[in-house]
């Protein structure tokens, strides 16, 4: 009975979180850019949110608040790395340092409890009767749905479009005559802007923001990307793409939740997150190895017979 608890509350996260790497994957695999500003974003969402919740505002525009505020971080990095030259990786933690004083001033304090006040989950759970699971798996849904729509129908217009080709071929869309520095920043800032909006889902659902909640975003996000990748059909849609991420965002939550009850511990959880994110990454280069090493043994074998 624990599991099934433990594994319906890791679905209702992992679908909460799958709005986080939906924003990753913008940026790793569509802009080719490792945006560590994330771990920032994702705590300035929740700070935002709870703020903005705590002072009478509604839930749901508190939501549309914190995704503008994760819009700004991603401008940010996007201004540093391609206005001053400065290397994305360090960019991106540049501004991920500073949105940690940043979140702090939001909030006042390190943390934020919503104990009390109306969000989005506790209106659903309370319309309809629902447990907080379920009323976090119904909101997360939602909007997984609609961002899975909006992405797939702006990745299909002439800027989205300019966006996945800056991504692919910089020099290429360069010479045609596109703002590549545009679209890296307009990428970068729908990416926080979603992270952001994440971290707020994350921050009503549990009640509460911390400043320190968006450590390990990136890996995180990372980790659900992969694990949808492995999950996908070879020759997926975009659409399809979109879905396996979520999926895998979700599965990436069951597996820690398992893992959990199994008897690990929860400081452990970082390790665990390294190795299944290493041993995804790994798991492609091998299988392309194992041809080339077969066919060099295969020609050794018969060299040695000619002979």
């Amino acid at each position: 009975m624990g599991i099934l608890l433990a594994m319906q509350g890791a679905v209702a996260q992992g679908v909460l979180w799958s709005v986080m790497t939906l924003g990753v994957l913008l940026t790793f695999r569509i802009l080719n850019i490792a945006d560590l500003t994330v771990d920032g974003s994702f705590a300035t969402g929740g700070a935002v949110t709870a703020v903005f919740i705590v002072h009478g505002c509604n839930p749901y525009f508190s939501l549309f608040l914190a995704f503008a505020a994760g819009t700004l971080t991603g401008l940010c990095t996007g201004l540093l790395h391609t206005k001053l030259k400065i290397h994305e990786i360090l960019a991106g933690i540049l501004t991920m340092i500073a949105l940690y004083s940043i979140n702090i001033r939001i909030m006042g304090k390190a943390n934020t409890p919503l104990l009390g006040v109306t969000t989005a989950m506790a209106q659903l759970q309370k319309a309809f009767s629902l447990s907080p699971n379920v009323s976090s798996l119904l909101t997360g849904i939602v909007f997984s749905v609609i961002i899975i729509v909006l992405i797939y129908w702006f990745f299909g217009t002439e800027i989205g479009s300019a966006i996945r080709a800056t991504g692919n071929n910089e020099h290429m869309v360069r010479a045609l005559g596109v703002d590549t520095d545009t679209m890296k920043i307009l990428g970068l800032m729908i990416s926080n802007g979603l992270v952001a909006l994440s971290g707020a889902l994350v921050a009503q659902s549990q009640g509460y923001a911390d400043v320190g909640m968006g450590t390990g975003t990136i890996v995180i996000g990372l980790a659900s990307i992969i694990i949808g990748e492995v999950v996908r059909a070879k020759h997926a849609s975009f659409g399809a793409y979109l879905v396996s991420v979520v999926l895998g965002s979700v599965i990436y939550r069951i597996i820690i939740a398992v893992v959990l009850q199994l008897g690990l511990k929860s400081t452990d959880l970082k390790l665990l997150t390294a190795i299944i994110v290493a041993a995804s990454l790994a798991v492609p280069v091998l299988k392309s190895q194992m041809p080339q090493k077969h066919a060099v043994a295969v020609a050794a074998v018969k060299s040695g017979d000619d002979k």
